[in-house]
């Protein structure tokens, strides 16, 4: 078991299919390891709907439901409304995964991404819920909107600068931190962990993906948030388990405060 408690997974991808040979078992034990709550973030239709489900199943299980920018191509023309009935569902508690990816050449073009990741910040906006937020290799564009649109939520898997955090922190979002902060000569990632505001880090895995050092390469889940969260407090010089509380009580204020009411 963990020695740790409280681990609040703000980030994560149960419905992928890695986990189809054990994922019940894997669930059923995550909370004997210190997992306390996690967001299971859908990244086109078919996963928010499979996202929704685990919320349904597992108690400390929640959903954000969302196109991610490198689904955002070939949309029907209701996705708007699909995405819109899911939020709607008990336990969803975000918009995402939404934003930008820039990496691979054969993603959607970037103004398709851009139109589909502000229709979702607004379909955010009308239902009271905040937005997480994707930002891969197009920090530029990324803050631009986040500029314009001022939405609530969080940058997941923060890989910008610390000039780029501190102008998200200014907008009101949170940063969340993942495996990334334990990676060797993961310089950018350090210096930001050091400088975000107890009040405003959430942690997260990203799982199956972004496993924290020393399980760089393997499958990652919730549990191994203790390796990051042991990591981002030997660089800000604080006690492991303080800071896994603080992420817990931040991640429950952004997700799960209750004030996510639909505007009429």
């Amino acid at each position: 078991m963990n020695r740790y408690s409280h681990i609040f997974d703000s980030h994560a991808h149960y419905d992928d299919p890695v986990f189809d040979g054990d994922r019940g078992k894997l669930l059923s034990e995550l909370p004997s390891l210190g997992v306390y709550r996690v967001v299971d973030c859908g990244s086109d239709i078919a996963s928010s709907e499979k996202a929704a489900a685990l919320a349904a199943k597992y108690p400390y299980f929640y959903f954000a439901a969302g196109i991610h920018p490198e689904e955002a191509r070939n949309l029907p023309d209701d996705w708007e409304n699909c995405i819109r009935s899911l939020l709607k569902k008990p336990k969803a508690v975000a918009v995402g995964e939404i934003g930008l990816d820039y990496h691979f050449r054969e993603n959607p073009p970037r103004e398709v991404q851009k139109d589909i990741f502000v229709r979702q910040i607004l379909l955010a906006e009308s239902l009271g819920l905040p937005v997480i937020v994707h930002d891969r290799e197009a920090h530029g564009d990324t803050m631009d909107i986040l500029r314009k649109y001022r939405p609530h939520g969080v940058v997941h898997c923060f890989s910008g600068s610390v000039e780029m955090a501190k102008e998200v922190l200014g907008i009101g979002m949170y940063i969340g931190l993942g495996g990334s902060v334990t990676f060797k000569n993961a310089r950018i990632p350090v210096e930001v962990a050091k400088m975000v505001p107890q009040d405003r880090i959430l942690l997260e895995t990203d799982c199956p993906y972004m496993a924290p050092v020393p399980f760089r390469g393997k499958r990652n889940d919730s549990s191994l948030i203790a390796c990051t969260a042991s990591r981002a407090a030997e660089i800000r010089g604080e006690d492991t388990q303080e800071l896994i509380d603080k992420a817990c009580q931040n991640a429950e204020r952004l997700f799960l405060s209750g004030q996510h009411t639909e505007k009429i």
